[in-house]
């Protein structure tokens, strides 16, 4: 049930102490993805390809040495 006057307004995540509010879930109307069914029934949703990312190409370690 929503309680809070901010959340029955606009919703909880338009409200601008949102991220410092410790009662979001519990007078206001946020829902955590951990709890929101997922898009797959049940499935993680998987990424877009195996090497993609921030890192996506870049070589990792230390170059070779040369004789």
């Amino acid at each position: 049930m929503t309680l809070c006057p901010i959340a029955l307004a606009v919703g909880c995540k338009k409200c601008p102490a949102f991220k410092i509010c410790p009662l979001k879930t519990v007078i206001g109307d946020y829902q955590p993805e951990s709890e929101a069914p997922s898009p797959a029934g049940g499935q993680p949703a998987r990424h877009p390809g195996k090497h993609s990312g921030k890192r996506a190409g870049k070589r990792s370690g230390r170059p070779k040495r040369r004789k």
